[in-house]
């Protein structure tokens, strides 16, 4: 195999990202386009020359994908993705790889069953900032983390959610700000910080016309006795997208200006300890460190996946981890609706159960003005 032969389910506002992306891949190739909407999938087939499929059934067993690109709503991730992999095709999954935990589970273990490669669409991974933050953390330059923060402020309008019959419902979506803005930074948040053991939530509907949450917050207690607070919203602007993670060597803090990577002189604990001086603070010192570039981009997680399917080499992204900020976002919405603290693991069950009650209050939206645009922020 010189090329992985690529198959797009779902060709919607991020399916068509990823068309107009293969293209820059020298190890993919597009073969094959799978939707519901017959004049948008007849017309894109015309467009990229590949034939088109009304099910991804039909597209699986066409016998033309060595791979396939899910973009679908988030509710059919996981039976596409096990499909898939029953028919020893690999699966690359669009962001939540599933809408709870358990639907996760049976997708991680189907992919190791059946040995195909199974990655999650985490871009955000490849940005230098994070990928120096993880370096910084697995080289203890910042020691034993005793604090964390998330905050992440986006915005969304009412056109956004009122663009398709399915988003922002419990029955179509599943979620909210939790499970369709936030993975990419719950990601790299449990990536860099590692799972919490106990979260304490709220969240709530405060600005948009729409079932489930725009805004959460959640305290967090680590295994170490370390606390964390995170803060999601779709409410604000200008938006901030800001990282603290604070040890007893140091600090990292990633935001809108960049990496900042501090170590402290000396340790805290240490100069705790020994000092003699009322109000003088350990020094600090900036951190340098180099990873290798690579471009961030959709394009560079899609890349990795082909080659690791070429030529065994380890995936940026992959599914096995896409789990943690699902876990992570099923408890803040468990705590949330149930009010209490939540432990991880999470019990699957009472999740499955607490989604249910949700789905069967889901109404028809009686305002749906369709539009299925690509973000302009994918690259």
């Amino acid at each position: 195999m010189e090329k992985v032969r690529f198959g797009i389910i779902g060709t919607g506002g991020m399916g068509q990202g990823h068309l107009q992306m293969q293209a820059s891949i020298e190890e993919a190739q597009l073969t094959a386009i799978c939707d519901i909407d017959a004049e948008l999938r007849e017309r894109l087939a015309a467009q990229y020359e590949v034939p088109a499929f009304a099910t991804h059934t039909e597209l699986l067993e066409s016998g033309l994908v060595d791979a396939v690109i899910i973009a679908t709503p988030h509710y059919f991730h996981p039976p596409i993705a096990i499909e898939a992999m029953r028919k020893g095709i690999h699966v690359l999954s669009e962001k939540p790889i599933a809408v709870t935990v358990k639907a996760a589970d049976a997708m991680i273990a189907t992919a190791r069953e059946t040995g195909v490669q199974f990655g999650v669409m985490f871009q955000m991974r490849s940005q230098k900032e994070y990928r120096l933050a993880r370096k910084a953390i697995d080289e203890g330059i910042i020691g034993e983390i005793y604090r964390t923060s998330l905050t992440m402020g986006w915005y969304r309008s009412q056109a956004y959610y009122d663009s398709a019959t399915w988003r922002a419902t419990w029955a179509g979506e599943g979620g909210g700000v939790l499970l369709n803005q936030a993975p990419h930074n719950l990601d790299l948040f449990t990536w860099l910080a590692g799972m919490p053991a106990k979260v304490t939530a709220q969240v709530r509907t405060r600005l948009h016309d729409i079932e489930v949450e725009d805004e959460a917050f959640a305290l967090l207690e680590y295994p170490n006795g370390a606390h964390g607070y995170l803060y999601c919203s779709v409410n604000e602007a200008p938006g901030v997208s800001r990282m603290e993670i604070c040890g007893d060597r140091g600090k990292i803090v990633v935001d809108e200006h960049g990496l900042r990577i501090s170590r402290c002189v000396p340790p805290v604990r240490v100069f705790t300890v020994n000092s003699t001086e009322m109000w003088k603070a350990p020094a600090s010192e900036p951190v340098e460190l180099e990873v290798p570039e690579m471009p961030a981009s959709h394009a560079t997680i899609t890349r990795a996946f082909a080659r690791a399917i070429l030529y065994g080499e380890p995936l940026l992204a992959p599914g096995e981890e896409g789990i943690r900020e699902l876990e992570l976002s099923n408890a803040i919405i468990l705590s949330g609706k149930r009010g209490k603290t939540v432990e991880l693991p999470l019990d699957r069950d009472e999740y499955e159960e607490l989604l249910a009650e949700l789905v069967a209050t889901s109404r028809a939206k009686e305002r749906v003005v369709a539009q299925r645009v690509t973000d302009p922020n994918v690259k």
